[in-house]
């Protein structure tokens, strides 16, 4: 966890969201003209132009949670699934109170099992207590008929949060939804990709979670399809979970899940919610991460550096800096780096030799010294003799592993300490190493754990093996120190770091299971063979640079067979 004195903006307690539920109600109608068999729909409706919170957006139907939904008489008078929990009861109840009192959409049965009909609702008030009209008609609200689809909590950033409970259950046969005209108008049944187009298209204004529901939903064919999906999960948990985290883009606010690139960066840099932080690519100048940490992103963008390489600036004012991957040997680049530390640069270190990282490094040296400094030492590991020519490097002091790199003021404390511990994580290059920053639990993964993409092992240098055996010691690495953040050399900062580190593992190890099954199914076949079907998933304009790594996983399979010397 980052020292919170090295945060740049000040603590700010996020509001305290409020339980609330909605129902996403579900049916399959006859496709359109032209198109055979059914599609699915989802209710929704337009909220209030005076509304609180979200104001004449598109929604599905539901509310706050109050305080007679989570009674034990409220619970009694359920009809339920063995297992629902008495929050999940809470949860249902409101849900199908709200889809009562706003769309008069009665989920309730009769004690033969059917559901409420229209001479049911005609005789409950929308006002009146919701489930004691049920009970005193001989209705029990269908808890039983909903399922669990997403858990979202309101961003941080916002004034007004709902900690929401989305659930999902099919449209009861012969109801019809008609609005309260007070806090929602326009019931409409939508296609999931209608309405996220008509929503790009300005036609349909929809709030983030909505958008994010209805693009998951899109992937599925029928009612039946979704209520399947959520009734499989074990212990009844939803398909996902979400606190999203805001960010500047273009200089408008954008929002990211857990699983999309900018997350983790923006919960590093604004962990309270702060909408402050730009995520706009740029050159020109460096991105504060923490009070002792900078990026500047060298301007060599492509297909295998992503958006640019990522330079690192570790230090203050008062201790000086390391500079980690100068990156190419850019002269405006290695200008903008040496002003961004102010000319004081302590020590440069290269994460390993590939073009994009090392060249630089010497020139940004001679840069520090040719203005009146110490020249700081080039640090690193020489590069092995299965380098390509284009990667050769000789650092002026070699590293080792477990080895210590630390700046301190010249009267050091705690908080003006940062010390960088070397770790040997050979798999992309045999001279790869990583870089934990002790004091914030940061690590500095250079091209070992990327952010978007993973990383080429390009045999002879590159080994999938020692690739994988460096991953399980980043992770023990990771769990000792509690390290949270990676900032890897190309993309944003990642979060939950052993989570990210497992994800990779194991997308390594199925990319594994696929090479594996085409080397059995053609047996007499080559690399080039192979990777048409283990890498069927990735665009055919990258199936050569595919390659080099399925060669890798070929030599760790082989390696692995019994008999292999």
């Amino acid at each position: 966890m980052p020292r919170t004195t090295q945060q740049l903006h000040p603590h700010r307690e996020p509001v305290a969201p409020r339980a609330a539920a909605t129902v996403l109600l579900l049916r399959d109608a006859p496709a359109a003209d032209g198109e055979a068999g059914t599609v699915l729909e989802v209710l929704m409706t337009r909220r209030s132009p005076q509304a609180s919170f979200a104001p004449s957006a598109y929604v599905f139907p539901g509310g706050a949670v109050d305080a007679l939904d989570s009674t034990p008489a409220t619970h009694a008078a359920l009809r339920r699934r063995p297992g629902q929990s008495p929050a999940q009861l809470t949860q249902a109840v409101a849900a199908i109170r709200e889809s009562f009192e706003e769309l008069g959409v009665l989920l309730a049965r009769h004690a033969d099992g059917r559901f409420a009909d229209a001479t049911d609702i005609a005789a409950l008030d929308r006002a009146a207590p919701f489930v004691a009209q049920c009970q005193a008609r001989g209705l029990a609200p269908a808890a039983d008929a909903m399922f669990w689809l997403a858990h979202w909590t309101a961003d941080r950033d916002l004034p007004k949060r709902f900690d929401v409970h989305f659930l999902v259950a099919r449209m009861p046969e012969g109801q019809e939804p008609v609005a309260d005209e007070r806090e929602q108008f326009e019931p409409v049944w939508v296609r999931p990709a209608d309405a996220l187009a008509r929503h790009a298209a300005g036609q349909f204004f929809m709030i983030f979670p909505t958008i994010r529901t209805l693009e998951r939903l899109a992937a599925f064919a029928s009612a039946d399809a979704v209520l399947q999906a959520v009734a499989q999960q074990r212990d009844q948990a939803p398909l996902w979970t979400s606190c999203p985290r805001s960010g500047l883009l273009a200089g408008r606010e954008s929002r990211y899940m857990e699983h999309e690139p900018p997350f983790g960066e923006l919960a590093l840099v604004c962990p309270d919610g702060q909408m402050l932080h730009a995520l706009d690519w740029q050159t020109e100048r460096p991105v504060p991460l923490l009070k002792n940490v900078q990026r500047l992103t060298a301007p060599n963008p492509g297909v295998m550096t992503g958006p640019g390489t990522n330079s690192y600036l570790v230090g203050d004012p008062d201790t000086g800096y390391i500079a980690i991957d100068p990156g190419p040997a850019d002269e405006a680049h290695l200008e903008r780096l040496w002003r961004a530390a102010g000319g004081d640069i302590r020590a440069i270190v290269c994460t390993h030799s590939h073009p994009d990282h090392s060249p630089g490094a010497a020139p940004l040296a001679a840069r520090v010294a040719a203005h009146g400094r110490p020249r700081p030492p080039v640090l690193g590991l020489p590069s092995a003799p299965t380098a390509r020519a284009a990667s050769r490097f000789t650092p002026e002091r070699v590293l080792s592993n477990g080895e210590l790199l630390t700046l301190a003021a010249p009267a050091p404390t705690p908080e003006n300490t940062h010390t960088l511990e070397v770790v040997h994580t050979p798999g992309h290059a045999a001279n790869h190493l990583c870089l934990l920053l002790r004091e914030d639990g940061l690590l500095f993964s250079g091209d070992h754990i990327l952010n978007g993409s993973t990383t080429v092992v390009d045999p002879p240098d590159g080994n999938m093996a020692d690739y994988l055996d460096s991953l399980d010691r980043l992770d023990a690495l990771c769990a000792q120190h509690g390290v949270e953040f990676i900032l890897p050399a190309h993309g944003y900062v990642l979060g939950d770091a052993r989570g990210a580190i497992a994800h990779l593992k194991a997308h390594r190890l199925a990319r594994e299971a696929k090479v594996l099954a085409a080397m059995q199914a053609l047996p007499e076949g080559g690399t080039r063979d192979w990777v048409r079907h283990a890498y069927g998933d990735v665009p055919e304009r990258l199936w050569p640079v595919a390659e080099r790594s399925l060669i890798a996983h070929v030599e760790r399979i082989r390696a692995m067979e019994p008999g292999h010397a």
